[in-house]
C-alpha cells in the first residue's frame, strides 16, 4: 500500500529517503536543502565523491544525522512545457530510484513531489506519474510514502490516487 502523507520527509525514519537534486547533488533549494541541512555536512562531502547525476538518474549515500539510514538522490526534469521528453525523464527518476534501493535491499523508502518546486512540473501530471511508478514496485517494498509537503500537494496525491483505483 502506497501511503500519502503530509510530513516533513526529513522526520522519517525509513530505509532511504529520495532527495529531489540537482545535477551537482551538493545542495540546493526546497526539499534539496531541507535534506543536506538535517543530513548535515557529511552528505555534501560524500556526495562530492559522487562526481554529480544526469537528469533521470539515481545515486545512493548514506544518511548520515537523518533518521533515514540512506538517501537516494534524483534528478527530476525542469518542466519547458512537456516537449523535451519531461515525462520520460521524471518516470526514469522515480523507477531508477526503485531500482537503485532494490540493488542496495530497501525495504522502505520515501518520495517527495520530484521537480515540483523551482523545477514548475505540473503537480498533477507530476503526481500521477510519480503514483504510476509507485504502484509498479507496491509488492516489493514495506513501505512506499509519497511524501506531501503541503496540505495541497496531499490533496492532489490523494485525488490523482483515487482516479488510478
Amino acid at each position: 500500500m502506497i501511503e500519502i502523507l503530509q510530513v516533513d520527509i526529513t522526520t522519517l525514519a525509513v530505509d532511504a529517503i529520495v532527495n529531489a537534486a540537482n545535477h551537482s547533488l551538493l545542495g540546493g533549494g526546497g526539499v534539496d536543502g531541507a535534506i543536506h541541512r538535517a543530513a548535515g555536512p557529511e552528505l555534501k562531502q560524500y556526495n562530492q565523491t559522487l562526481g554529480g547525476c544526469p537528469t533521470g538518474e539515481a545515486r545512493l549515500s548514506p544518511g548520515f544525522n537523518l533518521p533515514a539510514k540512506h538517501v537516494i538522490s534524483t534528478v527530476g526534469p525542469v518542466w519547458y512545457g512537456g516537449e523535451r521528453g519531461e515525462a520520460v525523464l521524471l518516470d526514469n527518476a522515480y523507477r531508477n530510484s526503485f531500482i537503485l534501493a532494490l540493488q542496495h535491499d530497501i525495504k522502505s523508502i520515501a518520495f517527495p513531489a520530484i521537480s515540483t518546486g523551482v523545477y514548475a512540473y505540473p503537480k498533477d501530471m507530476a503526481a500521477r506519474t510519480a503514483l504510476l511508478v509507485m504502484k509498479e514496485y507496491e509488492d516489493k517494498f514495506e513501505r512506499i510514502i509519497a511524501a506531501c509537503h503541503t496540505r495541497e500537494d496531499m490533496k492532489i496525491y490523494q485525488s490523482v490516487s483515487a482516479g488510478l483505483s
